[in-house]
């Protein structure tokens, strides 16, 4: 049933209140997930596990919530984005929570990894999905503007835990964020709609006009698309980099205290990492609807491999602060992008159905990466060999999508000659 437009929805398009409906999402479910390093010592501590074990929990998360989007995606193209949004953010409260009376190291696999990984994982790609269908012009930046919500979250939910932990313990700081999750996430995931048509809109607030590729309401079939040498090359170059994109996220508090880095301070380098991220998603994301959004998903790339150089010489916390604010600047653009590109390649008719498929190569890396960096450095007590192959990751990983976009113009020279 189609829903007339009032007065209200021409003087604010409504594909900003989903805008914002994502970034709530982003932030309460990945900032809550970022936190993880503030939580990684005190938990190493209470266990008496290992730094690869306690990763672990991490990866197992990250596995979820990527992992998961090859479900939530479909079945948000089918049933809509915010059934699958809500339940989402409550299952990362109840996760929190869980994790809070967690009496051992696998409950706490179990509470986190479950509760986090599962509620994340049904709520990001649809958010993110229904965000695509809103837009075409601004689709770039408002893509970065939804997913600016992980930038912001990862500068505030860390040193917010950081501060619970100091004041009640690791299990009241879980408890207070999923206070948080469900109260902030789940509230305002309900604003989240799936398509404009149900508002009598285009995209961009434009009125409706016979579907297109453009609007979204066309596009490939999900066999189609990961059939493609486009979605192939895609698939390959997130996996590659996903090994080690994650590893600041988990690692990089616990090296600067190795460093003699005080506890507060290197819980703000995660800020730093967030603050820079959310700046990338709006700069490289505005930027990628003028300069091509593939290319710009190259230079994101590109940059992480560049930041990760700078991780692997930094030693003091200065030099720490310039790998964190530059690798966010570029992680954020090549979260941003990533989903417009789909868009572009695909069309918006599967648009969830496919980035959930393309984000299952970001699942193995996160399940990898992350946990075989701390057993890494429980066998030799450095973190030098993980960083250096994870820029070198993200350097092959930006080659293929080189390949991707020169093969695509060959292919539309070949074509305009025929």
């Amino acid at each position: 049933m189609t829903i007339p437009s009032t007065l209200a929805d021409r003087s604010v398009f409504r594909g900003w209140l989903v805008v914002a409906a994502a970034f709530a999402v982003m932030f309460v479910g990945f900032g809550s997930a970022y936190t993880f390093s503030a939580f990684l010592e005190p938990l190493q501590h209470d266990f008496g596990a290992s730094r690869g074990s306690i990763s672990l929990v991490f990866s197992i998360a990250g596995f979820l919530y990527f992992a998961l989007g090859i479900v939530s995606g479909p079945l948000a193209d089918r049933l809509g984005a915010r059934p699958l949004a809500v339940v989402g953010m409550v299952l990362v409260a109840i996760g929190l929570a869980a994790a809070s009376v967690a009496r051992s190291l696998g409950e706490v696999y179990l509470a986190y990894g479950l509760g986090v990984g599962v509620g994340v994982g049904c709520a990001y790609v649809p958010a993110i999905g229904a965000v695509q269908r809103w837009f075409v012009r601004r689709r770039g930046f408002a893509s970065g503007l939804a997913v600016s919500g992980i930038g912001l979250g990862t500068l505030a939910m860390p040193p917010l835990a950081s501060l619970l932990i100091a004041s009640v313990g690791w299990r009241g700081a879980y408890l207070g964020l999923g206070v948080i999750a469900l109260l902030v996430g789940g509230g305002l995931s309900l604003l989240i709609e799936n398509d404009p048509k149900d508002r009598g809109l285009g995209p961009d607030g434009d009125p409706p006009r016979e579907p297109d590729r453009s609007t979204g309401a066309a596009g490939a079939s999900v066999r189609e698309a990961v059939r493609s040498t486009r979605f192939v090359g895609l698939y390959a170059s997130c996996l590659v980099c996903s090994f080690g994109a994650f590893v600041p996220f988990v690692h990089l508090v616990p090296y600067a205290r190795d460093h003699g880095v005080a506890a507060s301070s290197a819980v703000l380098l995660l800020g730093l990492i967030g603050a820079g991220s959310t700046a990338g998603r709006f700069f490289l994301g505005a930027l990628a609807d003028r300069m091509g959004r593939d290319r710009s998903l190259i230079m994101a790339l590109t940059g992480m491999a560049f930041a990760m150089a700078i991780w692997a010489i930094a030693a003091n916390v200065w030099a720490l602060a310039a790998f964190a604010f530059i690798y966010g600047v570029f992680y954020g653009g090549w979260v941003a992008v990533l989903p417009a590109v789909v868009m572009d390649y695909f069309g918006g008719r599967n648009v969830s159905g496919i980035i959930g498929i393309l984000y299952t190569s970001v699942a193995f890396g996160t399940l990898v990466g992350p946990s075989a960096a701390g057993f890494a450095y429980d066998s030799s007590h450095s973190y030098a060999l993980p960083i250096l192959l994870s820029a070198a990751a993200n350097i092959l990983a930006a080659l293929i999508v080189v390949a991707i976009v020169a093969r695509s113009a060959v292919s539309a020279v070949s074509a305009a000659r025929s």
